[in-house]
């Protein structure tokens, strides 16, 4: 069983943690997230803070523009429909609370309460791709820090650089003409 949209689409940062929101889970493990939640509720000793939490007004505000503009990039690159159902649960025109976020360990404990084949193998690809996500935090992370030792390198080699400039100055100007001899009774200010 392979995910209808890739699940990296669906993973965002918020309070410095890659999260995975509960409607995205629910579709993935492939039952409604009323259902979901439910499963979640019933298990609150196996969702710590550090698995799941649920976002505050200001947050699902801003994890709203960013779902429009991760979405619109998606469709857009691969020609992927949006997901409508991202936060239009309910039959009266939308969720009635704030939603909750996964962690990775979360959304892996999830998988566990469903117990379904369909969770089970998709807890597979959700795990995958928040491994991906890490390894590419830390490629970046390196790439940074090398890039940081190269640009010490370059300051260090610019301030040795302008020493010998600044030693070699006096080395390359012409030294000034000598005095020119004078030979009595030749110069007109003698006499």
């Amino acid at each position: 069983m392979k995910p209808k949209k890739p699940i990296e689409s669906l993973i965002f940062t918020l309070r410095g943690q890659k999260i995975i929101l509960d409607a995205d889970l629910a579709e993935l493990y492939d039952v409604p997230t009323k259902v979901f939640n439910q499963a979640v509720k019933r298990s609150p000793d196996r969702f710590p803070e550090d698995f799941m939490f649920q976002l505050t007004a200001p947050e699902l505000a801003n994890l709203r523009s960013q779902i429009v503009t991760s979405r619109l990039e998606v469709t857009q690159n691969e020609d992927i429909a949006p997901n409508s159902s991202q936060f239009a649960t309910g039959s009266h025109g939308g969720r009635r609370y704030l939603p909750f976020a996964f962690t990775e360990h979360g959304a892996i404990m999830a998988a566990t309460i469903l117990n379904s084949p369909e969770a089970v193998a998709m807890s597979v690809f959700v795990v995958r791709a928040f491994m991906q996500m890490r390894e590419q935090l830390a490629a970046n992370a390196a790439i940074l820090k090398r890039l940081a030792e190269i640009d010490k390198t370059l300051l260090e080699h610019d301030s040795a650089l302008r020493t010998i400039w600044s030693k070699l100055q006096p080395l390359l100007t012409p030294p000034p003409e000598p005095p020119r001899r004078r030979i009595k009774g030749f110069n007109p200010k003698d006499e």
